[in-house]
């Protein structure tokens, strides 16, 4: 998808009646509409201004309202932010789905998704209009975007950035956050990010961790990706000495598919979220609850684990395992080599550490000599 031409931005120095100068940062709360009690439903906010102009970004978590690692580090930033921000200015919405959020949902209260929903609508539905107001106050303020997400529920994600690498904008924040695999694409119809980058506004997403926790390395990568994108559009300045070290490799990827169930069981997992698998590799076997084995589910390419499920106990059908496919066997190879070789104290290595601690991950058992044809 191409970029869009920008529209006329809104001041970030006027929300309704109250004003932020340069320097100041102030709490806001605009309200979307009102609950079924008739009692007004707010999307709370933060503007965070520099001391110089420069460019404007937005960080927005929980448009999930159950999808919270983005909130947990959206508050530190508020509470504890590790830089001085010296150009441009921030605009932190720790959640956006405020109605999904207060329920421990994915969903708005009308079942509707909010992240399909945008751009939504004045005279809407109350998802509708919230979407409208994000549109509205928000993204017309900003020059780019970064939405943080999780897995959904029962599920993990290994951390990957989702972008349009064809949009300038977006491939400068991609490159900057340093995550180890970018998937390329523009995003699905109705979501925050898709729209965004139609008004001419570029944004990204990261997919990180599960729904309803906040996990200690997550926050640490995504801390470290969002202040090498501040460094990177120049609105921090940070030494080199101090700059933290981002993975040893970064694969774009057009690709990815899951792997699901053939029949009903019960899972033995063979991998993990960031491990690399070959094509034909077992992933995971299926069995019944009393043992018997039921299938041996493989890789159908090679590829690296982007996400998985965390509930072993499956349907026919259920998906299992998401692995991303890299574009050449070339690709694959380093990749396989990169991760292989990396510092047991990398902050990727302890990711792939703390996020494989949910599961029970077991080698896969090798047929006996006897037991072949």
């Amino acid at each position: 998808m191409s970029p869009s031409p920008r529209k006329k931005k809104r001041s970030i120095g006027k929300w309704g009646g109250k004003k932020v100068h340069p320097g100041e940062r102030k709490r806001i709360r605009l309200k979307a509409g009102e609950s079924f009690t008739g009692v007004g439903v707010h999307l709370p906010l933060m503007v965070w201004r520099g001391y110089e102009d420069g460019p404007v970004l937005g960080i927005t978590a929980a448009v999930h309202g159950d999808e919270i690692n983005g909130t947990g580090v959206i508050r530190k930033l508020i509470e504890e932010p590790p830089f001085v921000l010296k150009r441009g200015s921030l605009v932190l919405v720790p959640v956006v789905n405020v109605m999904g959020f207060e329920r421990h949902s994915r969903y708005t209260p009308d079942r509707r998704d909010l992240n399909r929903s945008f751009p939504g609508s004045k005279k809407g539905s109350l998802t509708g209009r919230l979407a409208h107001l994000v549109m509205k106050e928000v993204i017309s303020r900003c020059d780019y975007m970064v939405d943080l997400h999780t897995a959904a529920v029962r599920r993990t994600n290994f951390p990957n950035v989702r972008a349009d690498m064809d949009d300038p904008g977006c491939e400068l924040l991609a490159n900057a956050f340093g995550a180890e695999v970018i998937v390329h694409n523009a995003g699905p119809d109705g979501s925050l990010r898709r729209e965004a980058c139609k008004a001419g506004c570029p944004t990204i997403i990261l997919e990180a961790g599960e729904t309803l926790k906040v996990e200690p390395s997550v926050q640490d990568l995504t801390m470290r990706g969002l202040t090498h994108i501040l460094s990177e559009l120049e609105m921090i300045d940070v030494d080199e000495d101090d700059r933290q070290e981002t993975a040893p490799h970064q694969m774009i990827v057009q690709g990815t598919s899951w792997v699901r169930a053939g029949c009903g069981g019960f899972l033995k997992f063979h991998v993990a979220p960031g491990d690399t698998v070959k094509a034909g590799a077992a992933v995971a076997t299926n069995t019944g609850l009393l043992g018997e084995e039921n299938e041996v589910v493989v890789s159908p390419h090679d590829g690296i684990v982007l996400g998985m499920t965390t509930m072993p106990a499956v349907s026919p059908g259920d998906p299992i395992i998401h692995v991303a496919k890299p574009d050449t066997s070339k690709q694959f190879r380093s990749l396989e080599k990169s991760v292989d070789t990396m510092d047991d104290e990398a902050l990727e290595s302890q990711l792939r550490t703390h996020l494989a601690t949910n599961i029970t991950v077991e080698d896969p058992v090798e047929p006996d000599d006897e037991d072949e044809a």
